[in-house]
């Protein structure tokens, strides 16, 4: 089906496309644009109640099947689905990098790290283990871990695969099944995950429905949902978390950041000025993991000056050397210069690179289309300016100077939330110093961009996590399971206890 030659997507429930609907018959329809061009690129479907009420039965009506498979089992359809995916991978990259605007090689990670935790899954009969002891004469305790029942996924735009795949899974790989809503704004990537994977999976077992807001909460309230996963903003977070605690599910639901680096004095500077460009601008800063605020111990003025060179070489592109992206999509565009002219206009800080003056950026954006916008890095004169506590979530890098370890080590715990902190130093006891006290859940020394890699777990702390589990790793496991504790006696013994 398509609009005037373009594409509609469609729901994917049971392993079969299915068109939305509404009350008055077809489903109200969204653009899907380019954040390259700006053009219109895909319609997606705004489903309603309904097509969530189609979606979770198929999951209900699979769950009894699926769970009742032995973890080997259903770890064998993991490595069908890793090996399929792994067979479009070239596909799927592409499709990231057209309705994100992703860079190549940013889209690639995407992909690679979503394998990653797929890899991961693939292990759970080994990882996921119960425990058998005898604890009696005669008397047997052992654990096992079954499914929590259906989950729903309600995932953001910035990482069209990976952040799907931090739970699809291991929620699966535990026996559950799964209703996914994919952010409207790049609904592309995982509606040709869903075709693939119904060449894999069994009916129902994975579940795509398509929409807004409206459809995330139908899933959110579902009486036959019984676990939550969400990714976004801190204040949808709460809500989201809010809501499915309120009807009775388990939730995880991670918000938003705003992460510190702390260059110290005797930090690398070649090292530090390219991993903090890395880390500011990679993905247009579209990530929570992004870097924010650079807090600069004493006065380092050559890299300050390395860090506005290297950002300044960037480039708007897709691929090649010093590749730059663009940012989702017009609003996104705005509200990114409307954070930058406060922090001047208002609160006086002083721009030493501007990714609004940025001719390359501006020609790109004015020829071609798209919502470009260069790097930007400020320096400000007080940790209480506006770029210093909300999140911006695009390429701009707030400055901030401080005369001690201890005053940097305050503003960064003073922050509202606690996904990622990075110190750069050459010393081993300075770093064990910041890591010991940063109020982040997810530490990095020398490395800007710190994502724990499979076994260790995702997750932050303050307002960027609302729920108790990680996202990913063990904690994952725990989220996605229940443990079930069976103890057996078979036979009189002779031994003498309160059990017997």
């Amino acid at each position: 089906m398509s609009v005037a030659g373009i594409p509609v997507l469609h729901n994917h429930i049971n392993n079969k496309a299915t068109a939305a609907v509404s009350a008055s018959g077809e489903a109200q329809l969204l653009a899907v644009t380019s954040p390259y061009t700006g053009e219109t690129i895909a319609h997606v479907p705004l489903s309603t109640s309904k097509d969530v009420d189609a979606a979770v039965e198929a999951a209900t009506k699979a769950l009894a099947e699926w769970s009742r498979l032995t973890l080997k089992a259903r770890a064998a359809y993991l490595l069908r689905l890793y090996t399929a995916l792994q067979a479009q991978a070239d596909e799927l990259v592409a499709l990231i990098v057209r309705e994100h605007g992703k860079t190549y090689t940013e889209a690639q990670g995407d992909l690679s790290k979503g394998l990653e935790t797929l890899e991961y899954a693939i292990g759970l009969p080994q990882l996921a283990q119960g425990h058998v002891q005898m604890v009696s004469g005669g008397v047997q305790c052992r654990d096992e871990r079954v499914a929590v029942g259906v989950v729903a996924g309600i995932v953001p735009f910035n990482f069209p695969f990976m952040v799907p795949f931090w739970t699809i899974p291991l929620a699966l790989g535990m026996g559950n099944t799964y209703v996914l809503k994919p952010s409207e704004k790049v609904p592309m990537t995982m509606t040709r995950v869903a075709e693939i994977a119904a060449s894999v999976l069994p009916p129902g077992v994975l579940n795509i429905v398509h929409g807004d807001r409206t459809a995330a909460i139908a899933l959110t309230e579902h009486s036959h949902v019984h676990a939550v996963a969400f990714v976004g903003t801190s204040a949808v977070a709460e809500q989201v978390h809010r809501r499915g605690v309120a009807a009775g599910k388990r939730v995880l639901a991670l918000g938003g950041a705003k992460n510190h680096l702390v260059a110290l004095p005797d930090c690398d500077v070649e090292l530090t000025a390219q991993d903090v460009v890395n880390s500011f601008t990679g993905c247009a800063g579209q990530r929570c993991m992004a870097a924010s605020v650079l807090l600069v111990v004493g006065e380092q003025p050559e890299l300050l000056r390395r860090i506005v060179a290297k950002a300044q070489a960037l480039v708007p592109a897709s691929k090649g050397p010093g590749a730059m992206g663009p940012v989702i999509d017009a609003a996104a565009l705005e509200r990114i210069e409307a954070a930058i002219m406060h922090a001047t206009d208002i609160d006086g800080a002083t721009v030493l690179l501007d990714g609004r003056a940025n001719d390359r950026f501006a020609t790109c954006r004015r020829e071609k289309g798209g919502f470009w916008i260069g790097p930007t890095v400020l320096c400000h004169k007080a940790a209480s300016d506006q770029a210093l506590q909300q999140e911006i979530f695009g390429p701009v890098l707030s400055v901030l100077h401080c005369d001690s370890f201890d005053a940097a080590l305050a503003i960064e715990n003073a922050s509202a939330y606690g996904n990622a902190a990075c110190v750069y130093t050459s010393s081993g006891a300075h770093a064990e110093y910041f890591a010991q006290r940063f109020g982040a859940a997810m530490v990095g020394i020398n490395i800007g961009v710190p994502v724990p890699r499979e076994p260790f777990s995702f997750g932050g702390v303050k307002r960027s996590k609302f729920g108790s589990s990680d996202i990913t790793g063990d904690g994952a496991i725990e989220f996605f399971s229940v443990r079930r504790k069976i103890t057996t006696k078979w036979a009189v013994s002779t031994e003498k206890s309160w059990m017997n």
